[in-house]
């Protein structure tokens, strides 16, 4: 049978990722291109048809670019694996996905990838939205303009997709004829000279080498020709930024035409576009932002009122399986380990996953409805003066899932300055790890009773928080602003995709998936940090753990307290003497003053592994500390008491302050780890972690002093 390799090219939100789910279904692998942290994904088929012919086909879903001039990570991927014939993923052939309702754009592309002269077929996807916006697009007619295949496709309903495997089958071929000759705006005897050295390549390949010889690390094929390019260059004067300009607007020019030639717009069907009209309330200048804001809101409140149900079954399952444990399992060690150490600290995270599951969904609807796009098209205004564009917006909105995919994602910001700035502030943008710890300490100090209304308070708390998060990360980037210095252009430009119904299969998909990932990589921290804390919390040294024995087995404690008061003494007095206790007390000085114990301090300490271990470690000292395990984790936080005050452990001053240092710190390893791969250097965690740092410190003192 015969194999070949298909890339996958398009502008972002052209549908091109929902086409590659289509040829592929579940046969797809994820990695990274080799060298740089750009994700890749490659999936597997065999196409066959009526006789009998048949192929097997590897897919490559490139990440979306707008042009085969590199600026952005994502941009050089696609650049060096159509340009580069060593590269390990160049292709045999390209499918181009160009979005119907967009066909100009998409064809600048498009016609970029017919002049290097690889074999290509034109996938205009989206073409149901296309005739909703009164555009007729003449197929044929395009396809003998362009000279290579044209199919119409509509991936989100798999229509057109069985003629897309009988083109890939019978019709990739290299282009017939040249779109745009480059050596109209440049030294054909410079071309001509490039290709003698690379005679595989068409002018329009060569005119990439050399545009792009000092732009980007470069492939094997060219180093050992470099010094004669550059001479070339210098002999030619060479100007790339000139001809780029140049090329582009030819280009533009000869788009048009075929436009003209192959596209009818019915000016009334256009008129009724449900998406033009929805556009001028979602992106006007005043309008936009109530409704961004009123969104946000929604989300919030659907967070904390949908989720309270399955929430408060999960607890109820978990106290019932530590009562069943306990009762069934002979006391000792081990049975101390499995409840009070493994399922407590698991059940804390677990009892979270209903409203982290409902994060996700919304953020998914959110893109797939196409309103993710106009978030960063309306914040751009509001950013730009704050060193960042609206493309940052994306980061920053996924920074609420979590901040390490978010941190990747700023590899389309094809600004330096403006990426390391995203890459600095996404951290404060609250993530679902912070959500269980938000939930938790919100329910601790605002009862579920209180109301405004019809608005939950809880809510407007949860949704305060991650607006708090959002314009710190707006304060930040303008002092980084003024602090990193850089003379590079910003641009910002981004499609606006048709707004959509979501398709419940891919929300579906998505909740599953994330909340999947979640439980699993979250659970293996927490249990592995639970076995770890309930081993330091139940042991300590012999002298000290004897000494707390001893004090309460003397006549008048034995005259004075219950049997049941003195084991609740007892447990409380080892695990405060217990290695655990020891490293909270140890740090408890620092974190006085914020109206934090030695308890919070160890939870501050095993949070930086995961910030969500913050409930299993609280969920493992109470129990370590002998509390009622008919109890869930948010009731023995209630029923705590400070020795000192005789008062609650958690009053409303306490609990505001842990939330504000929760929402500041710089309390995930994961995050730290990705910064350093992505910006290359220490110091920029470094940096990250000790202003995040400081700032959480000084809010928790400030509200602590006011509120207490």
């Amino acid at each position: 049978m015969p194999a070949m390799k298909v890339a996958l090219m398009g502008n972002p939100n052209s549908g091109k990722s929902t086409l590659f789910n289509a040829l592929t279904g579940m046969n797809q692998q994820t990695g990274n291109y080799p060298g740089v942290t750009v994700e890749k994904r490659t999936g597997e088929a065999i196409i066959k048809d009526e006789a009998g012919k048949s192929a097997f086909i590897t897919f490559l879903d490139l990440p979306g670019t707008y042009s085969i001039y590199p600026k952005s990570l994502d941009e050089e991927v696609c650049y060096k694996v159509l340009c580069d014939n060593t590269d390990e993923d160049h292709p045999d052939a390209v499918l181009v996905i160009a979005d119907s309702t967009n066909l100009r754009r998409s064809l600048f592309l498009t016609t970029q990838v017919i002049d290097l002269g690889l074999p290509c077929i034109l996938v205009l996807n989206m073409s149901d939205f296309a005739r909703l916006r009164g555009l007729e697009i003449d197929a044929a007619k395009l396809s003998d303009m362009l000279g290579v295949p044209v199919v119409a496709t509509n991936a989100r309903k798999k229509v057109g997709i069985e003629n897309l495997r009988k083109a890939i089958l019978h019709e990739f071929r290299k282009p017939f004829k040249t779109f745009l000759d480059i050596a109209d705006f440049t030294s054909s005897e410079m071309i001509e000279s490039v290709q003698k050295m690379f005679p595989d390549k068409s002018h329009y390949g060569a005119f990439q080498l050399i545009n792009n010889e000092t732009g980007i690390s470069h492939f094997e094929t060219i180093q050992a020709k470099k010094e004669e390019i550059k001479k070339l260059i210098v002999k030619h004067h060479f100007d790339k930024h000139k001809t780029q300009s140049e090329e582009t607007i030819a280009r533009y020019k000869a788009i048009n035409d075929v436009i003209k030639e192959c596209v009818v717009i019915n000016e009334e069907e256009k008129k009724k576009s449900v998406t033009a009209r929805v556009d001028k309330i979602l992106t006007h200048k005043v309008w936009g932002y109530f409704f961004f804001l009123l969104i946000l809101f929604v989300i919030f409140q659907g967070i904390f009122l949908i989720a309270k149900y399955p929430m408060n079954a999960i607890e109820f399952c978990f106290v019932k399986v530590s009562e069943f444990g306990n009762s069934v399992l002979p006391p000792g060690e081990l049975t101390s380990l499995l409840i009070n150490g493994v399922l407590a600290g698991l059940s804390g995270v677990a009892v979270f996953v209903p409203q982290i599951a409902l994060l996700f969904a919304f953020i998914a609807i959110l893109e797939d409805t196409g309103y993710m796009s106009r978030a960063s098209f309306l914040m751009d205004r509001l950013m730009r003066p704050l060193g960042l564009n609206g493309r940052s917006v994306i980061p920053l909105m996924s920074g609420m899932a979590c901040a390490v995919p978010a941190i990747l994602g700023t590899r389309t910001i094809s600004n330096w300055k403006e990426r390391l700035i995203t890459i600095m502030v996404t951290p404060l943008m609250s993530c679902s790890a912070r959500l269980p710890v938000y939930t938790l300490l919100i329910s601790l100090v605002i009862p579920s009773n209180h109301n405004y209304g019809y608005f939950n308070l809880q809510g407007l708390v949860l949704m305060g928080l991650y607006l708090l998060g959002f314009v710190s990360a707006l304060g930040a980037a303008f002092v980084l602003k003024l602090l990193i210095r850089s003379k590079e252009k910003s641009y910002f430009m981004m499609e606006m995709p048709l707004y959509r119904v979501p398709k419940l299969s891919g929300i579906g998909l998505t909740i599953y998936q994330k909340s999947f990932i979640f439980l699993r990589d979250a659970g293996k921290v927490i249990i592995a940090i639970s076995v770890i804390l309930w081993v330091m919390a139940s042991h300590g040294p012999p002298s000290k753990m004897k000494a707390v024995e001893t004090a309460y087995q003397r006549a008048d404690s034995v005259k004075k307290y219950s049997p049941k008061q003195i084991e609740g003494f007892v447990a409380a007095g080892k695990l405060k003497e217990s290695y655990a206790g020891n490293a909270g007390q140890w740090i408890e000085p620092v974190i006085k003053p914020l109206g934090f114990d030695w308890k919070i301090g160890i939870a501050l300490i095993t949070s930086f592994a995961a910030r969500e271990v913050f409930v299993g470690t609280m969920a493992t000292l109470y129990s370590a500390e002998g509390a009622d395990n008919n109890l869930s984790i948010r009731e023995k936080m209630d029923a705590a008491i400070n020795p000192d005050t005789g008062k609650k452990e958690y009053t409303a001053a306490t609990g505001f302050s842990l939330m504000l240092f929760y929402v500041f710190a710089m309390q995930c390893m994961s995050t730290l780890a990705v910064v350093y791969r992505e910006t290359k250097s220490f110091k920029w965690p470094l940096i990250q972690f000790l202003y995040m740092g400081a700032l959480a410190w000084l809010a928790s003192f400030l509200v602590y002093t006011f509120a207490k």
